[in-house]
């Protein structure tokens, strides 16, 4: 498979907005370090899930993969270049090709436009087609997606429609342009239960039909096992655990995936959890715990965790985990 994206050493930290005195007389900026170092490759064609808790960094790093924020630091490199080297013209043509599916479609939607103006401001953006061809192109991507009758629901307001077409219409939205990568965050967390399936089918068919590549940003690991080839587990601002769906769901090596794996509700009443629960709060991003950021809550922490730092390191064939114990 050939490589479409790597991201490298990937670094974003927000200053803490303080007073006017409290910064001047500051004897160091306290800093909120949302991702701090991560580290992974998307091979074309492929859906990787960046999996984790509430506020572990997922969807910064969607962002800065897309150059919605800017980096403290580190690399973005899609077709050989690091997007953070573009001009503002050459970003703006490559977002034709790098699309994002937003959490909430409700927010993420202007109430003053229609559906069909919603679905076809991108190719108003990007000069791809105008008037009837691109009413017409419209049309085309909301049947696709499940918006019918297309014609009837073109002239409705967010505000008309379900949540579920809501969500469809973000998705068409992000496949107008006919882009190659696109960031799907949570893109089915806003969706109520009896269609979520649904929506996952739906991505599941026009990622085969559109040839994309996806990063799938979930909490949930039970539903990354649906569509994703490869999870990378997300702690704190770091990626502790990355490898193929299968091998990690089988064979976790991190404390904290064998945790999240443990919390995957199971169809059966009389099921009894073993696996502990991990201790206390997650930290505060402010101030992350030296070593292994995941030691306070780990139950297998040892002394040495505490102190250093663990690399990625392949304990199987693509198969890495940052820990120390391991």
């Amino acid at each position: 498979m050939t490589e479409l994206l790597k991201v490298e050493n990937l670094k974003k930290h927000f200053p803490l907005q303080k007073g006017f005195l409290d910064n001047l007389f500051a004897k160091e900026k306290r800093v909120v370090r949302a991702v701090d170092g991560v580290s992974f490759s998307i091979q074309k064609g492929e859906t990787l899930g960046l999996v984790g808790e509430s506020g572990c960094g997922k969807t910064t790093t969607g962002r800065l993969i897309l150059r919605l924020l800017e980096p403290t630091s580190g690399k973005v490199v899609y077709g050989g270049k690091s997007i953070f080297s573009y001009s503002k013209e050459e970003m703006r043509r490559l977002r034709e090709k790098m699309q994002v599916i937003f959490q909430d479609p409700f927010a993420s939607l202007s109430p003053r436009m229609t559906i069909g103006e919603a679905i076809g401001h991108p190719l108003k953006i990007h000069g791809l087609a105008h008037g009837k061809d691109a009413e017409q192109k419209v049309m085309d991507i909301m049947e696709k997606v499940g918006l019918e009758p297309a014609s009837f629901l073109y002239h409705k307001y967010p505000h008309q429609v379900s949540g579920g077409q809501r969500q469809r219409v973000v998705i068409a939205r992000a496949l107008v342009t006919n882009p190659e990568f696109v960031v799907a965050d949570e893109p089915i967390a806003m969706a109520d239960v009896s269609v979520r399936s649904m929506i996952l089918e739906l991505l599941i068919r026009l990622k085969e039909e559109f040839d994309l590549t996806y990063l799938f940003i979930t909490h949930d690991l039970a539903t990354s096992k649906y569509i994703c080839d490869r999870v990378a587990i997300m702690y704190l601002g770091k990626i502790v655990e990355m490898g193929p769906l299968k091998e990690v769901f089988s064979k976790p090596v991190h404390p904290y995936t064998s945790t999240l794996l443990a919390a995957v509700p199971v169809p059966d009443p009389k099921f009894r959890r073993t696996h502990p629960i991990p201790k206390g709060e997650i930290p505060s991003a402010i101030n992350p715990p030296s070593g292994c950021r995941f030691h306070p809550r780990c139950h297998l922490a040892s002394p040495e965790c505490s102190r250093e730092e663990p690399p990625l390191r392949e304990v199987g064939k693509n198969h890495w985990v940052a820990c120390n114990l391991r």
